[in-house]
């Protein structure tokens, strides 16, 4: 029996995981794996991933979204057992495994690289006392996903482009200094900040094209805020990614961040939503702090 373990988050991508469950499982039942635990909860990713850990699984099939990966690489990250992470398209935008070249919406392939394909160390980054994998992010993009949880009639990735264009015009920015220690300035409104580890945010735009997920370093990317109307212009850039030469943002690669506000900050880490502890907040690259299966030796955000 290979000691292949697969998570479903039933409620990913607003019940695309439980439609995906039935796939899932002739997927992985054809590879000899029928180890299949669901979340009943949110946030249960972590528990059951660890009590898998326990277990003695080399690999654990996260299916679900950025959220959901997230969580089961924590707890992967957390025990210090080297678990592969295996990944498995379920959710809202499924952004890390465009940059790590994982096959995640093939179920099949997915199941047969679980039980015997290659794996890569991929760099994570840190925050308070949580890891990411994908992004961390500041402003906008905290008021994106606080409007995302309202709209119960869109799915995937129109859902981002929507939601952030109901967003664009009215937001109204949020203080902030961001510094990789070469100096800082004081507070400066700003549209959205962006800590990012993958090259992809939000489902369509390619928010840090010249990040590495393999180069020990972070990719910040802070847009100011400006009138609603070049809002347009930005995210249009954005999803092209062809936004880091506009004068209104600053991009810079880094091992360290550290962001400070008015007043604790709400945060997103891989789409899930935090409450600062401090209005100061470091964030860090972890190089290669997880095994990710993915068939490509050098993945497209090496």
């Amino acid at each position: 029996m290979p000691d292949v373990c697969v998570i479903v988050n039933p409620a990913a991508g607003r019940g695309r995981g439980l439609v995906a469950e039935q796939h899932v499982r002739r997927a992985f039942s054809a590879v000899g794996v029928t180890d299949i635990r669901l979340t009943r909860k949110p946030g249960e990713e972590k528990i059951l991933a660890q009590r898998a850990i326990d277990e003695g699984v080399r690999t654990i099939v996260a299916v679900g979204g950025d959220g959901t990966w997230g969580n089961v690489a924590n707890a992967i990250i957390a025990s210090g057992a080297g678990v592969r992470l295996a990944l498995g398209a379920a959710g809202t935008g499924n952004d890390f495994a465009k940059t790590v070249g994982a096959p995640a919406n093939d179920y099949e392939a997915t199941a047969r690289l679980a039980v015997d394909g290659p794996d890569v160390a991929v760099d994570v980054g840190r925050i308070e006392n949580k890891h990411f994998l994908n992004v961390t992010g500041f402003g906008f993009d905290i008021a994106v996903i606080e409007d995302v949880a309202t709209i119960r009639w869109l799915k995937g990735d129109l859902l981002y482009m929507y939601s952030a264009l109901r967003q664009l015009f009215g937001y109204a920015g949020v203080p902030v200094t961001l510094s990789s220690g070469k100096g800082a300035g004081g507070l400066t409104s700003h549209l959205m900040v962006i800590i990012a580890n993958g090259r992809n945010f939000g489902g369509a735009f390619r928010i840090a094209p010249n990040a590495s997920i393999t180069d020990g370093r972070l990719d910040a990317v802070a847009i100011r805020t400006v009138a609603p109307f070049k809002r347009i212009g930005l995210f249009s850039a954005a999803a092209r990614g062809t936004h880091l030469t506009h004068p209104d943002v600053r991009s810079e690669q880094a091992a360290r961040f550290t962001l400070s506000f008015a007043t604790p900050p709400a945060y997103e880490t891989d789409g899930e939503y935090n409450r600062a502890a401090s209005s100061t907040l470091e964030v860090a690259c972890v190089p290669g702090a997880l095994r990710v299966v993915t068939p490509m030796a050098t993945p497209a955000g090496a």
